[in-house]
């Protein structure tokens, strides 16, 4: 029976170099902070306002609070509170950023309300 391996694959004879305690880049954690954020992506059809209410906003859902990096920066949405995409005030007042789980929870909430005022 063949065995099945999990994780990364390593060539015989090469380990990774591993870092001694107490070194680092030289960098502060703010500088870190500002160079990871300067270099995320927001992805290349975003639209404009994305890269400004993630400045203003933080990165971390309003809802649910869960924090976000780099690696997953992808699922954060920015909402619009009025429902309008063209009203984008500088201040970010209409916008909040979402996580896909806690936006499209908004938006179905919205659509059962009207459905159910719809009914009656």
């Amino acid at each position: 029976m063949a065995r099945t391996r999990f994780g990364p694959r390593r060539r015989p004879g090469i380990r990774p170099k591993p870092k001694k305690a107490g070194e680092s880049s030289g960098e502060s954690a703010k500088e870190i902070a500002n160079r990871l954020k300067s270099s995320a992506t927001v992805g290349n059809n975003a639209a404009p306002y994305r890269r400004q209410s993630l400045d203003i906003h933080g990165w971390l859902c309003a809802k649910c609070g869960m924090d976000f990096n780099e690696n997953n920066l992808h699922l954060l949405t920015v909402h619009h509170r009025d429902g309008n995409h063209r009203n984008n005030p500088p201040d970010g007042s209409n916008w909040e950023n979402l996580c896909v789980h806690c936006h499209d929870d908004e938006h179905s909430r919205d659509m059962l309300g009207r459905y159910l005022s719809d009914e009656r």
